[in-house]
């Protein structure tokens, strides 16, 4: 079960190369003779979900929560939330960084505000790369919102690769997995129905 768990997360990877290169433990991190910064242990993404998910409903917030545990060893620093075929235009998605927002707690259970320092944006791989500002420490239950001008066009299942990276000069991404949105056609308007695909790869047959 360990040796399923480590190749599932990609430490064996991380061991491997440890040995090779050498690394140290600052505290509970794990930082490789390089400088490359690991997560102890990374956080956890819990829920994502979207209030209305219509198609092409206006300016609507996507929510995607995630557990920084308390023996992560590092301060969770950024977080990429990548969209899976995203290019079409009737898939597209455009944010509003601007509007981004962080908090502690879930959608429905809001506590204090989160600092976001910055959101950027790749088109090549359509990311969205949520920066902290103080690094959000290990023990925190937190929420991100990405605003977005409106829902796809086009109804279906979308899925959004979820990376947590830790603080540090040269931080190592760990993959959490794939949040998962059900947008409906207009019309067809099911709150909640959204849900989140923890850390196991979904395949739409």
């Amino acid at each position: 079960m360990a040796a399923q768990w480590l190749k599932q997360t990609g430490w064996i990877t991380v061991l491997a190369s440890g040995l090779a290169l050498g690394w140290h433990s600052l505290g509970q991190a794990v930082q490789l003779a390089n400088g490359q910064v690991y997560f102890d242990r990374p956080p956890r993404l819990v829920d994502s979900s979207v209030l209305r998910d219509r198609t092409a409903a206006p300016n609507v917030g996507y929510f995607f929560s995630l557990e920084v545990p308390a023996d992560a060893g590092e301060p969770l620093q950024s977080v990429a939330i990548a969209q899976r075929d995203g290019e079409t235009f009737t898939r597209e998605i455009e944010y509003e960084l601007d509007e981004t927002e962080a908090f502690v707690g879930t959608r429905r259970r809001r506590g204090a505000d989160l600092p976001v320092a910055t959101t950027t944006w790749d088109d090549e791989t359509n990311t969205a790369v949520v920066t902290f500002d103080p690094p959000v420490p290990p023990g925190t239950d937190l929420t991100i919102r990405l605003e977005a001008e409106r829902n796809p066009r086009r109804s279906g299942i979308y899925l959004f690769g979820i990376t947590a990276y830790p603080a540090g000069a040269d931080p190592y991404g760990q993959f959490l997995g794939y949040g998962r949105l059900h947008f409906y056609d207009s019309g067809n308007d099911s709150i909640f129905d959204s849900r989140w695909q923890g850390d196991r790869p979904f395949s739409i047959h």
